[in-house]
């Protein structure tokens, strides 16, 4: 099993805020996150491919057949977004980086399986850097609700 790993990076503006909370709460939970015009980072996204080698290209996946799909999957639909506002998803999930981590992963899960050429890789996990100081990982399983 050999794990290929791909980098890329995107920047998007949320505002972190629930509806269901009263506005002490959502100062309290969120802090300056909560701002109204929002706030912006420039992430950096991890996507790992699991897998063995195949024995006639010597690779794990297709690098060019990944970039390409994080172009169409992830870059067009998230790089200078508002989150809040462009993205159906989160305009009723708080999109922290918790909950876009997810959504990413579970967007490509589906897109990245089973490809003809490549059947035996499959996505290990996504890593999404939100500043120098935090990021998350998600490898699947759990489900928002």
């Amino acid at each position: 099993m050999i794990h290929l790993t791909r980098r890329y990076r995107f920047s998007a503006s949320h505002r972190l805020h629930n509806e269901a909370l009263s506005a002490e709460e959502n100062r309290r939970l969120y802090g300056k996150c909560d701002n109204a015009f929002g706030h912006g980072h420039n992430y950096v996204l991890d996507v790992t491919m699991a897998g063995p080698v195949e024995p006639e290209t010597g690779m794990v996946f297709d690098l060019g057949e990944l970039d390409r799909t994080i172009e169409r999957e992830v870059l067009e639909r998230f790089d200078t977004a508002n989150l809040n506002l462009d993205d159906k998803t989160f305009r009723n999930v708080v999109p922290t980086t918790e909950n876009l981590c997810m959504e990413i992963y579970q967007t490509l899960e589906a897109k990245l399986a089973g490809r003809e050429r490549w059947p035996a890789a499959r996505l290990e996990r996504v890593r999404l850097e939100e500043t120098n100081s935090n990021y998350f990982e998600y490898a699947g399983g759990a489900r928002r609700s």
